[in-house]
């Protein structure tokens, strides 16, 4: 089992910057893939950016390309997400989620769907206003 907890989200203005965490307990991170996912009201659920459990690949949709980036410290068990220039797009639940992988698998590329992942975080609210 991982226990995974969000933090980090807030009310920002368009163009700011803001980082989200994942803190991992019950397993290390580089045990699984990482995944952040977001859904805003009326809408379904969408991949943002995931990780391999190696931390070598990582898979951004073509619409997150360049404000968005994923990237992990194994020293603290946590995942983050940096995100910057927000729009009020961007305004949704932020959650992120983990899978479990072999370690034969270390190196394949995350799943890109939400459907492929175990463990699912809380979520943090991120709300950009214009």
């Amino acid at each position: 089992q991982v226990q995974l907890v969000e933090s980090g989200g807030g009310l920002v203005q368009a163009g700011d910057s803001l980082r989200l965490s994942c803190a991992a307990s019950g397993r290390t991170i580089s045990s699984v893939a990482v995944g952040w996912f977001r859904q805003a009201p009326g809408k379904e659920r969408e991949t943002v950016a995931a990780v391999s459990r190696s931390g070598l690949n990582k898979y951004y949709p073509e619409s997150m390309l360049g404000r968005f980036t994923i990237s992990r410290d194994t020293a603290e068990n946590t995942v983050y997400l940096q995100m910057n220039s927000l729009k009020p797009e961007d305004t949704a639940i932020y959650y992120c989620a983990a899978k479990d992988v072999d370690y034969s698998r270390r190196y394949s590329s995350p799943p890109r769907a939400s459907a492929g992942y175990d463990y699912w975080g809380q979520g943090t609210q991120v709300t950009v206003s214009s």
